[in-house]
């Protein structure tokens, strides 16, 4: 029989199934009632009679028609044979060997038209036995198919619409109507003391009225939307399942087992494509699926067994779904550069943002996610200071104040976390406390090359200056990642102007330990000194700047404006406050441009600050664009409000060096000359004094 496959409503395969199930439960045993029916066995007995005595008949005739040739002819169970008669009387083989010869050989040349009769008859009564068994089969099936007419015409009326179901119950009446002998089959006359080779045992055709609900959506509402980790080739695509067999590995169609695109059929599947792509033949199978709009169910059974496989081709089925894949940009563009295929089937793009503006309906969706994962994992839920606290860290991620991170991920492990600490400390409620305890706890962990990189500069292993005032010399702010922590700290930058005709030499950049964008940097200095200085001279020195003991390479722009305020103060001669560190990348007309971990830069400069002793004199400068991302700890929020720490925000070199030298920048005026005593004055004096040594040179 073909395995039945067809589509119906929510409930319906479920129904269809225990309808089938009870047929198979009831239909033995109302054919055997049927059958032992009084009725039914006379009517079987009168055709048995009529052949009897048909046969009868036959035989009959044949004995009188041997008689003629002096032969008597007699009917036994394994057939009819002969006997030669003599004076009247049937002899038996010893006496017939006794009679004169020419006597035999009439008897023999006789007994050949007597064969040829006995060969007639012998035809004739297995046509008429043929006859009374089809009338008895005939009998058989038409009292049968009352019986199951009236299991099938009753499921039937369920179904009125269905023509695969209306076939498929065709076909079952018709099976029942050819096996009616194996349901009449009485197991409990067979001897049990006989041993029964179970490979030669009649197969049970009601096995093959079983139905294998594939998918069962009676509990569902609307389409289905399916999501799973595991993403093995039969969990996918569904399997064909086997068991050993007296030797044979045999399968049926209630062994198989409905896969993810399966239980996804009619609605959606989602997919990580970075996990679905680490398996390339899941990938190119569900390509082809979706290519073909159907899907089937292959026979993967080892190949390597010495087994004999008993199996069986399911008919592929319709496929009507769609397939959403979630992955980075990367892989998408990897994709769409080098498989022809993804672009026809995967035709909708949709980016998601890392971040979203903080307003009342984005912070109620972020709250019910949290509310949910609570709910999912049966942990205490967050109170209003705690979803306080947990925007606040995720507009920290975000590198926003005016925005919070969409990375649920992490924020739902911060909460995890201080719901484990809740329920330590038997709180029946998360609160900002347990958030604090969490990130504190994170950081912790995770904290030991940041906490050595401090004890280092305590123990002046690494130079840093947080006070005092020195030519050509400053703490720029830099960070570092270890895994998937971040931490900043400060490096010394130095940097020696004299003169000659290098121009700016990036120390970093000759041991090729300056990454291309700190380069990149470094040359732009060029641009900005000589733009601002040498209208009316040549730009005539030699300076070097050096990231101190630092060894691991530098990259990022981040330091460009810290390197130009070393120059201008060792050109001008003028000392830079240590106290103020400073972070920010600046382009060639010397405006300060914004730079990434302000955050961590800032709070890695105030632990050194702190552990110093704070006396109102340190702070930091950064670009007055990474004002917007300033997330800073309430230690660091609480020194600054007492002016006991500083953030200085700018937008220029001019306000840079003010701050840092506490002397004037000084302006052009209209004959294009700095005023006396400013910085810049120094700068251009400076040059111009290298201009003129070059020159004479």
């Amino acid at each position: 029989m073909n395995l039945l496959q067809f589509n119906y409503q929510l409930g319906q395969g479920k129904e269809f199934k225990d309808s089938m199930d009870g047929f198979i439960k009831e239909i033995r045993k109302d054919i055997k009632k049927t059958f032992n029916n009084d009725d039914f066995e006379k009517e079987k007995a009168l055709i048995k009679q009529e052949f009897e005595t048909k046969r009868t008949a036959l035989l009959d005739k044949l004995n009188e028609d041997a008689s003629k040739y002096n032969f008597q002819v007699k009917a036994a169970q394994n057939g009819i044979y002969m006997m030669p008669l003599v004076d009247g009387r049937a002899i038996e083989e010893e006496e017939f060997e006794k009679l004169d010869e020419n006597v035999k050989q009439e008897y023999e040349q006789k007994s050949v038209l007597v064969q040829e009769q006995i060969m007639n008859v012998i035809s004739m009564i297995k046509e008429i036995e043929r006859e009374s068994d089809k009338k008895i089969s005939e009998w058989q099936s038409n009292v049968a198919l009352l019986t199951v007419n009236v299991h099938i015409n009753y499921i039937k009326s369920k179904y009125k619409r269905n023509k695969k179901i209306n076939k498929f119950l065709n076909d079952v009446k018709q099976d029942v109507l050819k096996n009616i002998p194996v349901f009449l089959e009485d197991e409990t006359k067979q001897n049990p003391n006989q041993p029964q080779n179970p490979m030669q045992r009649k197969p049970d055709p009601c096995l093959n009225y079983r139905v294998n609900l594939f998918v069962d959506n009676s509990l569902r509402e609307g389409a289905p939307v399916i999501m799973d980790s595991n993403y093995s080739y039969h969990n996918i695509f569904g399997s064909l399942e086997y068991e050993n067999y007296y030797g044979a590995l045999k399968t049926d169609h209630t062994m198989l087992k409905p896969g993810l695109l399966h239980l996804a059929n009619g609605g959606y599947i989602i997919f990580q494509a970075k996990d679905l792509l680490s398996n390339g033949m899941c990938y190119e199978a569900l390509k082809k699926a979706l290519r073909m709009k159907e899907l089937g169910i292959e026979n993967t059974a080892d190949q390597r067994s010495s087994m004999v496989l008993v199996s069986l081709k399911p008919e592929p089925i319709p496929l009507n779904l769609k397939v959403i894949l979630i992955g980075s940009s990367s892989i998408y563009q990897t994709l769409l550069a080098m498989d022809s295929d993804f672009r026809k089937l995967f035709k909708i793009k949709v980016e998601f943002e890392d971040d979203a503006v903080i307003n009342e309906e984005n912070i109620n969706k972020l709250a019910r996610i949290i509310h949910g994962f609570c709910e999912h994992e049966e942990l205490p839920h967050l109170d209003k200071s705690a979803m306080a606290r947990l925007v606040e860290y995720g507009s920290k991620i975000a590198g926003s104040h005016s925005k919070v991170s969409t990375r649920f991920d992490d924020l739902i492990q911060v909460v995890g976390e201080a719901a484990t600490w809740a329920k330590i400390a038997k709180s029946k409620i998360v609160t900002s406390e347990f958030i604090d305890k969490a990130l504190n706890e994170r950081i912790e962990r995770v904290k030991k090359y940041d906490s050595r990189y401090l004890e280092m500069i305590k123990e002046n292993s690494i130079l840093i200056n947080t006070s005092g005032f020195k030519v050509g010399e400053l703490n720029g702010l830099t960070v570092m990642t270890i895994g998937d922590y971040t931490f900043g700290k400060p490096a010394k930058i130095t940097v020696n102007t004299y003169t000659g005709k290098s121009g700016i030499i990036n120390i970093e950049r000759e041991v090729e330990i300056s990454g291309p964008s700190h380069s990149k940097g470094v040359l732009i200095l060029s641009g900005y000194l000589g733009e601002m200085f040498a209208q009316d001279i040549p730009l005539s020195l030699t300076a070097s700047i050096c990231f101190e003991q630092l060894y691991n390479g530098v990259d990022g722009d981040s330091a460009s404006s810290t390197e130009l305020y070393g120059l201008l103060s060792s050109l001008s001669g003028i000392p830079i406050n240590q106290a103020i560190a400073v972070t920010g990348s600046v382009n060639q007309k010397g405006q300060i441009q914004p730079i990434g971990g302000v955050n961590e830069k800032i709070e890695g400069f105030f632990q050194i600050c702190k552990m110093r002793g704070l006396d109102g004199s340190h702070g930091v400068m950064i670009p007055i664009q990474n004002v917007d991302n300033l997330q800073l700890s309430d230690e660091i929020i609480e020194a600054v409000k007492n002016k006991q720490f500083h953030i200085y925000s700018i937008s220029t070199i001019e306000e840079g060096i003010e701050i840092l030298t506490g002397v004037p920048a000084g302006k052009k005026d209209k004959d294009g000359h700095f005023p006396a005593g400013t910085v810049n004055y120094l700068v251009y004096e400076k040059l111009k004094k290298y201009a003129k040594v070059n020159h004479s040179n």
